[in-house]
């Protein structure tokens, strides 16, 4: 077992802290991968998702949590990507 294992089994509300903030840095990270292979600007993407630039700004950085899902979703379509949900475990 890792250091990483033991400090999570002995913090559980850590372990739920790094997943959500992993979780935004991976939407964060996807969104600049993207961005940065279609060669789109911020302002661009922007008006592609009829958001605001500070909107896309949010997003690339990490500050996801205040983004709706219709407005990521958006910025995802505008950039050729699509969320598809399914039943965990199957």
């Amino acid at each position: 077992m890792t250091t990483f294992d033991k400090f999570f089994m002995e913090n559980p509300a850590q372990k739920e802290i790094y997943q959500k903030e992993y979780n935004d840095f991976l939407l964060s990270e996807f969104i600049l991968e993207q961005m940065e292979a279609q060669n789109i600007s911020i302002r661009e993407l922007a008006r592609k998702a009829n958001v605001s630039p500070t909107v896309i700004q949010k997003l690339r950085s990490k500050d996801s949590q205040k983004v709706t899902l219709t407005t990521f979703t958006s910025v995802l379509r505008s950039l050729g990507w699509q969320i598809r949900l399914e039943k965990a475990g199957q």
